[in-house]
């Protein structure tokens, strides 16, 4: 079923290459479909978003009435609430920690510098709901925006027959959203990064999403902000040693396999053995999920297991794949975590598990996919600020540093930045 790699061979980084790009290729959608989407919600608002909603979603409203989401809310199980409760706490104490402190100096010619973090005024969050339901992915991108003071949430989310999910709304409220559209895909993300007669736009638009919600997302960016990474189609990477429990090692693979067809999941492993009884163990647990066609299908398209005998190979190709979730569940897996410079969350020992850090742990499940962890990060306090510099000069400031200003402005051929600095000093 699942692809099976041996570094020893030759070409082998070709072919690694190879199955990388092959699933990266369908990651990477032609956009011309969702930008004539985004082109006709420009055009047309409103009306435009209703039919993609009837459409794709079979859905008939775009804001969703008050009483139905208090009646949604009230029928959810009480379980469940507090299992939202107990990771909305988590999530903000340890993102609370992430607040960064303004910056005031002085120097000995009296000019004062200053550097503040502003809060973005308005965001927009996107949270998956045509097919499931993540009331963990509204916790992991409001929390942040609500530490960082973002003074406007609105949060976009697909139901189906105009309904949402009774959990996404409650982790909405207890994150103190005000703003529900009841929208989804390309459709959605142009009407809050544009403005629709019932829509107000927003200054960023957070979220994961599909690859047609990160091709509309990368659409749009300039005219709206967006995380500084692509959120696309899940990923993990796992090495394991002989003493790795075969059983729990296919349960992590599968638990990625079923967020989507796109999804990759690789092992990687010094021990053949270890490798064979993963894979028969996929086997097995496949047969019983309730997702088992959409993992299937990731594990047979995307899915690779890689035998390594080598530790600097083994670190050399995690950091080449730039996972946006890495497990080292091998004994001694001190030796090579220092190493690893590109990877969007890592999970050290056998107990800490990529499935735990998407709920509840406190850190943040919203990573960088598809190879962009070699340049960026996941979802922090820090997305949802704006940093300004301040400047106060003294006049003795810029006497003592102007001359060198002027000299520099005029070596680069900007005259009238030298002019501008010169008629402020004072003539001897």
């Amino acid at each position: 079923m699942i692809k099976i790699l041996d570094s020893k061979i030759k070409h082998f980084d070709a072919a690694l290459n190879k199955l990388l790009f092959k699933r990266k290729s369908k990651v990477q959608l032609n956009s011309v479909s969702v930008t004539k989407i985004i082109k006709d919600i420009k055009k047309n608002g409103d009306k435009a978003v209703l039919k993609y909603e009837k459409k794709f979603n079979k859905n008939n409203t775009i804001i969703p009435n008050p009483k139905q989401i208090t009646k949604a809310i009230k029928s959810l199980d009480l379980k469940v609430k507090k299992a939202i409760d107990l990771a909305y706490n988590r999530i903000y104490k340890f993102h609370s920690l992430q607040k960064f402190k303004d910056i005031s100096y002085n120097d000995k010619l009296q000019n004062k510098l200053e550097y503040k973090y502003i809060p973005i005024e308005s965001v927009a969050i996107y949270v998956p709901g045509s097919t499931a339901s993540y009331p963990s992915s509204v916790l992991m991108n409001a929390i942040p925006a609500l530490v960082a003071g973002v003074k406007r949430l609105v949060m976009i989310n697909p139901g189906q027959k105009g309904k949402q999910n009774p959990a996404v709304l409650y982790a909405a409220r207890k994150c103190k959203i005000k703003e529900i559209y009841s929208i989804g895909g390309p459709s959605a993300i142009a009407a809050v990064a544009y403005g629709t007669q019932k829509i107000k736009k927003v200054d960023k638009i957070v979220g994961p999403g599909n690859s047609y919600v990160a091709t509309a997302k990368k659409e749009v960016f300039g005219d709206v902000g967006i995380e500084g990474m692509i959120a696309g189609p899940s990923e993990v990477v796992i090495v394991c040693d002989k003493f790795s429990n075969s059983e729990w090692i296919a349960s992590d693979l599968i638990a990625q396999a079923e967020h989507d067809s796109l999804a990759q999941c690789i092992l990687i492993s010094k021990d053949r053995l270890i490798i064979t009884k993963i894979n028969e163990e996929i086997h097995k647990q496949l047969k019983d999920l309730p997702r088992t066609a959409i993992a299937k299908s990731s594990l047979i398209n995307n899915g690779i297991l890689i035998y390594m005998p080598s530790d600097q190979k083994i670190i050399n190709t995690v950091n080449k794949i730039a996972p946006e979730h890495l497990e080292l569940n091998i004994k001694n897996y001190n030796n090579i975590v220092g190493k690893i410079k590109n990877s969007g969350s890592i999970c050290l020992g056998k107990y800490a598990v990529m499935a735990m850090t998407d709920y509840n742990v406190g850190s943040n499940h919203v990573l960088p996919t598809n190879s962009s962890a070699r340049y960026s990060s996941g979802i922090s306090v820090n997305e949802f600020y704006k940093r300004i510099s301040y400047i106060n000069l003294s006049k003795k400031g810029i006497e003592t540093l102007g001359p060198s200003v002027i000299t520099l402005a005029n070596y680069e051929g900007l005259v009238g930045h030298a002019r501008s600095v010169e008629k402020r000093i004072r003539r001897k």
